[in-house]
Formats: structure tokens, C-alpha cells, sequence
């Protein structure tokens, strides 16, 4: 293999399988090796052509130079930033104010994608791998020119820490310090690349950390690659620190929402994201490289994080975990939408419930958070509104009035009508007196009742007949 694969730009989508992998060494997490995937494109679009783009490395042999900056640029839409909709989630949040740190291989300062929004921890700054740049590009890079690609909140800080050696070896104690000196460095949310395959004591205390100063952490729920090729899956497991309590763990998945085959499980996943055959920046130059990983993933979950925390700074890590779990789209494992999650409202306890301790949670803890419905804040103009619309539809109504007497009083006139007067009734069932074509008859023309021998033969019972001597007035 070249270490290069094609990708199409343009609305078709890339997916990706893993064919080998370079075997990690004792006491080591392998996230992926040079060369360790093939992708093969989709169908080209109209308005896209074909690619070239070198394979995103993790690890660095210590014979191996640096990973260089690409030259090939995906100017088309990737179609992992079409299926989160960032397009849309860009119309309410950005990312401004946050900070994000990347525990990983370190950050690029020459990446100018990233230009001028990085501060590194120690030499966190310089990245022979590549893979923290790819994942911090993930998160917060700019759009450039000509090139649509962008991370998930391009306006976040990222703040670099190295959570490996320079050529990309991890250990739990270097994990867990890339995590403290995040925290400690002010970070408001942090991703971990790396997936270990046991906890530790220094692990669970960097994220005891990041909990109690309120950062939100987002970790690979699984390593990048298995250590020996195969279509099989292993067994599910936990991984660490992603497993361990508060943390917010993250797989991949690809374009079908899928995962790869043979890839890493777990049980404990949270919620999954764009991971197979992703595209991403460099450590320098304005070109692009293509990864696949869990590790990828959290990337794109941190960036989501950072975009809730810039429109949502009154929200806690926990809640804002809590706002990504419940507003991601149904799957297996949810998948990140992070245009529902800028926009969606949740909504915190104003008093601790019923079957809580008087003090409050067990341990201190911030009230969790309520589903109930959403009211709307009071419309302070809507009461000076409605008063002020009374008169306007007083005077229609008059107007209406006015309108129907000029044009109905003259017609009534022409047909000769008049208001009945008070007790001016008419027989029963006949109009009222004053009314008709008699209306010049005097009153005394409209008897008060009818005597009933007075009925004429017409208003008789059907098949009855006059009887002589009864008075009738149409006697023969």
C-alpha cells in the first residue's frame, strides 16, 4: 500500500474497512498504524472529482520521519460534516468562548487551519505524528479558501497537551497527566484519543479532577484498530478511561451509521459519531489527510460540546453531556446531532425532589436534569398590546354598524318596511300587524281571534263536510 487513498469529494460519501494493523507494544494502546485502512469511494457526483489523500498515521516509527503536511485538498463538503447538519447548528452557536483540550500527540502550531486559536502545555506545540492535529482539526478548524471542510466549532480554542511520546506511544500515567495538566490548563471540555485496556489509580483521579472543576471529558470508547486483521469482531469490553464514571464515551461509525467491520466493542458506549474514513487537516499546509477511529469520533463529540457550552455557558459538564445524550439520534448508540443539541432546551430542578435528602443529591451533587415542559418566559408587551387594541376594534365594530344602516335603512325604505310596534302581533302564524301589502288598513281590519265555527271549508279536516245550521259563513 502507497499510504494514500482515493476520495471523492462532492455529496457522495466514503466508506472505509480496515485491512491490517501494526501491532501495538507491551503496555502500549494502539490507536491506528500508517497504512492500516483502505477506503474506497463512492460513486463521483456531478459537481465532485477524485482525490488522492494520504492515510492519517497515529504512531511514528523512531527510523521514521516526521508526518509531513499534505498536499492534496478535499474541496467538497466531507460527508461526515452533511450528516451532523454543522450548517445548520453554525446558525445559533460557534464555539466562542470554549476551550477545548486535545490530549493526544500534540497540536501543530504551523497548521493554519488552526492559526492563532492554540496554546500548547509544554512542547505540546509541535506534533511529529499528526494524529492531534487531525483530531484538533476535527474540533475547531477554520474554513480556508477554497476548501469547504471545517471543524465542528470553529471558533473554540484548542488547548494542546500531549497525552503520548513524540512518536505517539501512550501509557495510562501519560494519558491521566495530559488529562490534569487540561484541566489545570482551563480547558472547558477534553478529548482522549487514546482507548487503555485497564484503569488505573492515576486515571480515575485526572477525570475525580475534571469533574470537580467542571470540564466535561470525552474519550475513544475503543482503540482505533484491532492488533490482527480479521472480519470478526473481538469480544466487548470496557476501555479506559472512556469507561470510567463521568466520562463521555465515543464510538465510530460510518457513512450508513455502521460499524466497521472486525472493529473494537464495547457495552458501555454513550453515543457514537463520524469515524470511518473521515477527513481532517495536517500538521501543516493548507492539505488534508483521511483517519478512521473511535478516536476521531470524540473529536467530533468534543467539538458538538463546545458548541453547547458557547450557547449554553449556564450548563454543567454533566448537563451538557446530559443535553448531547438525550437530543442524539435513536441508534443502537445514539449518534451526535449537534444542531439538536445547540437548539434544545433542558431543563434543571429548581428544588431537589421529593426522594432526595433534604441537603440535596447524594455527595453534593448539581440536580440532575428535568424533562418536564418548557415554559415560556411571560410576554411583558402582550398586556399593553391587547389594551391597546380595544379601541381599534371598538370603532370597526362601529364602522361595520354605520356601513350595514346606510346601506340596508334606504332598501327597507323602497320596499315599504317599518318597525313593528309594541303589540301590534298579527293572527298566529301570519305577519305582524304593519307589515305586508295591507299595511294602510286600520287596526280594526285585524280581528283579535277567529271563532271556531268561523273556519272555512278549506282550513276543515280532510274528508269532513260543512253541517247545515252551523253557522258557517260560506253556508250554501
Amino acid at each position: 500500500m502507497d499510504g494514500s487513498v482515493r476520495h471523492r469529494t462532492g455529496a457522495a460519501a466514503p466508506t472505509a474497512r480496515r485491512r491490517t494493523a501494526r501491532p501495538a507494544s507491551a503496555g502500549l494502546a494502539l490507536l491506528v498504524a500508517a497504512g492500516a485502512l483502505t477506503v474506497t469511494a463512492a460513486p463521483a457526483s456531478a459537481a465532485g472529482g477524485t482525490v488522492r489523500l494520504p492515510v492519517l498515521p497515529a504512531t511514528v516509527d523512531a527510523d521514521d520521519p516526521c508526518t509531513a503536511g499534505s498536499s492534496q485538498r478535499a474541496t467538497a463538503v466531507p460527508w461526515e460534516q452533511t450528516g451532523l447538519q454543522l450548517g445548520r447548528a453554525w446558525q445559533f452557536a460557534s464555539g466562542a468562548g470554549v476551550t477545548v483540550g486535545v490530549v493526544d500527540t500534540g497540536v501543530s502550531l504551523k497548521a493554519p487551519a488552526l492559526d492563532g486559536r492554540v496554546t500548547a502545555v509544554g512542547d505540546a506545540g509541535t506534533d511529529c505524528v499528526g494524529h492531534g492535529t487531525f483530531v484538533a482539526g476535527l474540533v475547531a478548524a477554520g474554513q480556508r479558501s477554497g476548501v469547504r471542510f471545517a471543524g465542528v466549532a470553529q471558533r473554540a480554542r484548542i488547548l494542546a497537551v500531549r497525552g503520548s511520546d513524540e512518536r505517539g506511544a501512550v501509557t495510562a500515567d501519560r494519558v491521566a497527566q495530559g488529562i490534569t495538566d487540561a484541566v489545570n490548563g482551563g480547558a472547558d471540555v477534553v478529548t482522549v484519543s487514546a482507548a487503555l485496556p485497564a484503569d488505573s489509580a492515576a486515571l480515575r483521579s485526572a477525570v475525580a479532577l475534571a469533574k470537580k472543576k467542571d470540564v466535561l471529558v470525552v474519550a475513544a470508547a475503543v482503540p482505533d484498530a484491532p492488533e490482527s486483521a480479521s472480519n470478526t469482531s473481538p469480544p466487548a469490553r470496557d476501555f479506559y478511561p472512556a469507561a470510567d464514571d463521568g466520562v463521555l464515551s465515543v464510538l465510530d461509525v460510518d457513512v450508513n451509521g455502521d460499524r466497521p467491520d472486525g472493529a473494537y466493542t464495547t457495552d458501555s458506549a454513550q453515543l457514537s459519531a463520524p469515524g470511518d474514513g473521515v477527513v481532517g487537516i495536517g500538521p501543516a499546509r493548507d492539505g488534508h489527510y483521511i483517519g478512521s477511529g473511535a478516536s476521531l469520533s470524540a473529536g467530533f463529540v468534543a467539538g458538538a460540546a463546545a458548541l453547547v457550552r458557547s450557547v449554553h455557558p449556564e450548563l454543567s459538564a454533566a448537563q451538557t453531556a446530559s443535553l448531547l445524550r438525550s437530543s442524539a439520534y435513536p441508534a443502537d448508540v445514539p449518534r451526535v446531532d449537534p444542531y439538536a443539541a445547540v437548539t434544545g432546551v433542558l431543563a434543571t430542578s429548581a428544588s431537589p425532589s421529593a426522594s432526595a435528602p433534604a441537603g440535596g443529591p447524594p455527595g453534593g451533587a448539581a440536580p440532575g436534569p428535568d424533562f418536564s415542559p418548557v415554559r415560556m418566559p411571560e410576554d411583558r408587551a402582550a398586556g399593553p398590546m391587547r389594551r391597546a387594541m380595544w379601541p381599534a376594534v371598538t370603532g370597526l365594530v362601529v364602522v361595520c354598524v354605520v356601513v350595514w344602516a346606510a346601506l340596508l335603512l334606504p332598501r327597507g325604505r323602497r320596499i315599504g318596511w317599518r318597525p313593528t310596534r309594541p303589540g301590534a302581533h298579527g293572527p298566529a302564524g301570519g305577519p305582524p300587524r304593519g307589515t305586508g301589502p295591507d299595511t294602510d288598513l286600520p287596526d280594526s281590519a285585524f280581528p283579535e281571534a277567529v271563532a271556531p265555527d268561523a273556519v272555512s271549508p278549506a282550513a276543515a279536516p280532510v274528508g269532513t263536510s260543512p253541517q247545515p245550521g252551523s253557522g258557517n259563513a260560506f253556508t250554501g
